[in-house]
């Protein structure tokens, strides 16, 4: 292993470092036009042929940034001011043409939008190798066997606007793949994919590389779905200088608690492990998958006394208590619903993709919406917001048709966050971003100052108030339209993924508030793809597939049901895979949940989502550091 003290780059082991060497960052910082500072500081890291490496580190650490410079994006294309050294395949970034990185370096961006430029699905795959003048029969056999592995060839001739943004992504990776480079280069490539499309992605990838010839360097949060194929991680710190770098035992395992406590993704059954330690279980090594926990606990005692903080229930029943909406939104529940849905069918363009929706969400409620790929939902989540057109009288929030409303007043019933942030902004520094909505209300600047400079702190941004929106990270971008949202004080909050692109404890500080929110009475839609998140925090889940509803239950009920889940292409949350079927500790058999894990004797509160602990009021929150607390 590699490894490397804070602030400090990690020095390379020849014994140990495979070859031949296809990457090399050394020392690498980044500024750019307007910023205040380089983000990535100071990076450095290798990668060689045959190698899958995870690229780690909290939000605004410049992880994206990064890649934009391994093809030469930055600085050829971008402006900005860079430090140190990137050689792709022995050849310099900062001076070799993109065209000619081209051929070394495929990308595929967080946002598949920015790379689709033609008309049809193969058009747009094929573009890249015609364009290196390849042969023709190369250049389509590259592109079938690009569309085959991501499971497109069968919509080939379609336009690539309509697909959803999971299958935007998946004709994101076949576009790179047809270049044939040497080095994939993936920024949060399965943020948008359903689960079993994130395995079907990842086994396709694995393959790619187990020939040899080519590398993979991965941007990604969802580790549960990546630790499988993945060789080395790097990790980098706050201020994007390389913390660690070294195999996936030395790095994910033996320091797991440090990156906890800087607020980095892990794996959820990771995450259980460290709580379970805490408690005093002894589980050595650390489990990194749903198997190995699951292994883990059978052969480990349970600590004494035995297991007897466990806020779960006997054996055979699952405790539904926590995932009910708070006393101020119960008491609405009997009322008429907030939201109405009736007879919903939203089209585009000549399609239907909604075919006869009927829907009604009381206040207060936290409604998850999942499904696979291009099933419907985020067009019913877009629906319901005003975001797309529906017909008259289908769609009633807080008692006006949504039709028939301008989004003026509609945005002060319903607030949207899209999946990709930048879509919405519209102003010139994050501060005035914040301050439209609240000045289209009229109201005086003093309070137009007050609520969004709360917001600003409540996200971390108040560092960033006169920045252009553009030039945050992407996490930083995902808070802000959050918070776009949230300033104006909606009764409802309508969220398309609204953890992508977060590091963990900002993703946890967002889901805390959203419950907070619904516990108060906002009401809370979130389309989401994270199984656990939704296991976590939703009250209801509405399980969409073909443009209609198929499911449409209390959570712990959606998925007690393995069929159904396994026919609408999702997959059941890492905890609930860990713990089921356990025999020797029955008790934690009916755990879906990080917060009914037994808690340190310390720490008696438990976290709701795959890491943090509970930072009290929201305005008042700051990153907690204890591990597993």
């Amino acid at each position: 292993m590699t490894s490397a003290v804070p602030g400090a780059a990690p020095t390379a082991d020849p014994a140990t470092t495979p070859t031949p060497l296809l990457l090399r960052v050394d020392g690498l910082g980044i500024r750019h036009d307007g910023a205040d500072a380089a983000a990535p500081a100071s990076a450095s890291f290798q990668v060689s042929r045959g190698e899958v490496v995870l690229l780690l580190g909290p939000s605004g650490a410049g992880k994206s940034t990064l890649a934009l410079a391994l093809n030469g994006l930055i600085p050829h294309a971008v402006p900005a001011t860079v430090t140190g050294t990137v050689l792709v395949d022995g050849r310099d970034a900062a001076t070799t043409p993109v065209s000619e990185l081209s051929t070394r370096v495929g990308m595929v961006f967080q946002d598949p939008d920015a790379q689709l430029v033609t008309g049809t699905l193969l058009d747009e795959v094929a573009f890249g190798p015609e364009n290196l003048r390849l042969p023709v029969d190369e250049v389509l056999a590259r592109t079938e066997d690009a569309l085959r592995r991501v499971g497109l060839w069968d919509r080939r001739h379609e336009n690539p606007d309509r697909l959803s943004g999971g299958g935007k992504q998946r004709l994101a990776i076949a576009c790179a793949l047809a270049m044939g480079s040497p080095l994939l280069v993936l920024d949060e490539p399965t943020a948008n994919l359903d689960p079993q499309g994130i395995e079907e992605v990842y086994a396709a990838l694995g393959e790619l590389v187990a020939a040899g010839d080519r590398a993979i360097l991965l941007v990604e949060h969802n580790l549960d779905a990546v630790v499988g194929i993945t060789d080395r991680v790097v990790v980098l710190d706050h201020d994007g200088r390389t913390y660690a770098d070294g195999t996936v035992d030395a790095v994910l395992r033996a320091r797991a608690e440090e990156l906890h406590a800087m607020g980095v993704w892990l794996p959820v059954s990771t995450i259980a492990a460290l709580r379970l330690r805490a408690a005093g279980w002894t589980l050595d090594p650390l489990p990194l998958e749903p198997a190995e926990l699951h292994a883990a606990l059978e052969a480990a005692a349970a600590p004494a006394p035995p297991a007897s903080a466990l806020s779960v229930p006997k054996a055979g029943r699952i405790d539904t208590s926590a995932a009910q909406p708070g006393p101020k939104a119960q008491s609405s529940l009997l009322s008429e619903p907030l939201i109405r849905v009736t007879g919903l069918r939203t089209r585009r363009g000549r399609a239907e993709i909604l075919h006869g929706i009927d829907l009604d969400v009381p206040a207060g409620q936290f409604v998850a919406i999942v499904g696979a790929n291009g099933a419907g939902k985020t067009t019913l989540l877009q629906s319901i917001a005003g975001v797309v057109q529906v017909p008259r009288g289908q769609v009633m929030v807080d008692g006006v048709d949504v039709a028939r409303t301008d989004l003026r007043t509609l945005s002060r019933r319903i607030g949207f966050v899209f999946q990709n942030p930048e879509h919405q902004f519209i102003a010139h520094t994050v501060y005035d971003e914040l301050a439209h909505g609240l000045r289209l209300q009229r109201l005086p600047e003093p309070e137009v100052r007050e609520r969004a400079f709360d917001v600003l702190r409540r996200f971390g941004l108040e560092g960033k108030a006169d920045v252009h929106p553009f030039l945050l990270s992407g996490g930083q971008k995902r808070r802000l339209s959050v918070g776009t949202a949230l300033v104006a004080g909606a009764p409802v909050l309508a969220l398309d993924e609204p953890t992508f692109g977060q590091d963990r404890a900002r993703a946890d500080e967002l889901m805390h508030l959203l419950r907070e929110l619904s516990e108060a009475g906002t009401t809370i839609l979130v389309v989401t793809h994270d199984m656990q998140l939704v296991t976590e925090y939703a009250h209801r889940t509405i399980v969409v597939g073909d443009g209609r509803i198929v499911a449409d239950a209390e959570t712990s009920a959606v998925f007690a049901d393995d069929a159904l889940l396994r026919a609408a292409g999702l997959r059941q949350p890492p905890l609930r895979r860990a713990f089921a079927g356990l025999r020797r500790h029955p008790a934690l058999a009916d755990v879906v949940r990080l917060r009914d894990l037994p808690s340190a004797p310390d720490h008696p509160s438990a976290p709701d989502h795959p890491s943090a602990p509970d930072h009290g009021p929201a305005a008042a929150r700051t990153p907690n550091r204890e591990v597993a607390s």
